[in-house]
């Protein structure tokens, strides 16, 4: 009877220690399973977005301009012989850009020189002549009438050997007339010859213009100019940023059936810009009550992915929640936000550490 109450006994604590092992080990598995919790999202750098009441400006287009740009033309008929430029190359003062047959032109000049010769030969035989008639006509060898006939032939020769010195001055000129050079320093905007062509006189051959000096010009309306151009800013095609004018020129004209002026905003040195690119010209609002509310944030919580362009926010639950947002023009180390973001709402300014939370918390 006793051996038999042991070895009951023995089985219950069997069953219950193989229990205890099956219970470890489901803990052990589920406690595996568990997923480990994020970082807390209070470690984050959190910045309230807040809206900042700013004037309102109106932007009119325009384009970019070159203050200081030449179209070189020839001046002679001639085939192109020689190109030495191609579009977008840079370019010094005098340098040889082009060379147009000039065969006939040195003919010409060359023609001429001999003719000047002939009449220079003229012209010693006539002093010749004058100087013995002279010394004849003081010993009363040869009649008064004789001796001004021969000063009249002198001043005829001497007046064809001017005549004929200028004929052949012009002629060297055409000469040079065949060679184009530039007229600055610059860049060659456009070339509207090749190697071979026929160039005419009026015809353009290419465009030169000088990129240390631009301008936008824009049509702005005359109403929008009764306090003048003061605190104008220029925006080009493509750039985040505003850009301060050195010079702001309103031209007295009107258009009389648009009713705009130009506006002419010469750009800083060293702008990145070319002739004919769009650009904006901005001009601030005349009164404080045109203000509406802009959300700036730091440029450096901006998100960057491919075609996507988001932020960190803090979600429900504290957890970084990325959002898509729309920008605007950058302002130094800030930017705007145009759409995606609105005052009040908490915005992650690390957006580094909200992606590694948001890692940790998706294990």
């Amino acid at each position: 009877m006793i051996r038999e109450r042991k070895s009951h006994w023995s089985i219950r604590v069997r069953h219950a220690v193989l229990a205890a092992r099956c219970a470890l080990a489901v803990a052990l598995v589920l406690g595996a399973s568990v997923p480990a919790r994020a970082a807390p999202a209070t470690e984050l750098p959190v910045l309230a977005v807040q809206a900042t009441a700013v004037a309102q400006a109106s932007r009119y287009d325009g384009q970019v301009e070159a203050l200081r740009q030449a179209v070189v033309a020839a001046q002679v008929p001639g085939r192109v012989l020689e190109l030495n430029v191609h579009a977008g190359d840079a370019v010094r003062a005098g340098q040889l850009l082009l060379r147009i047959d000039a065969q006939a032109a040195e003919q010409n000049a060359a023609a001429s020189g001999a003719q000047v010769a002939a009449a220079r030969a003229q012209l010693d035989v006539a002093s010749t002549e004058l100087a013995r008639k002279r010394q004849l006509a003081q010993k009363s060898y040869i009649s008064q009438a004789a001796l001004e006939q021969a000063e009249s032939q002198w001043r005829a020769a001497q007046a064809q050997v001017n005549a004929l010195s200028a004929q052949a001055g012009a002629a060297r000129t055409q000469t040079g007339l065949h060679v184009l050079r530039a007229p600055f320093d610059g860049v060659v905007a456009q070339l509207a010859v090749e190697r071979g062509d026929m160039a005419m006189p009026g015809r353009p051959l290419l465009t030169v213009y000088d990129p240390a000096a631009l301008r936008v010009t824009a049509n702005v309306p005359a109403s929008a100019l009764k306090g003048g151009a003061a605190g104008a800013q220029v925006l080009l095609a493509g750039a985040d940023s505003l850009l301060t004018p050195l010079r702001v020129q309103v031209l007295p004209t009107v258009d009389p059936q648009s009713l705009t002026q130009p506006v002419r905003a010469d750009l800083p040195a060293g702008t990145r810009a070319v002739p004919g690119q769009f650009a904006r010209l901005q001009l601030p609002g005349g009164a404080e009550r045109s203000a509406r509310p802009r959300v700036f944030i730091p440029a450096s919580a901006v998100v960057r992915r491919a075609e996507l362009t988001a932020v960190y926010v803090m979600g429900e639950g504290q957890r970084p929640q990325l959002r898509q947002v729309r920008l605007g023009p950058v302002q130094g180390a800030q930017i705007e936000v145009l759409a995606g973001l609105d005052a009040g709402e908490s915005l992650i300014t690390d957006p580094q550490a909200a992606t590694r939370a948001v890692a940790n918390g998706s294990r």
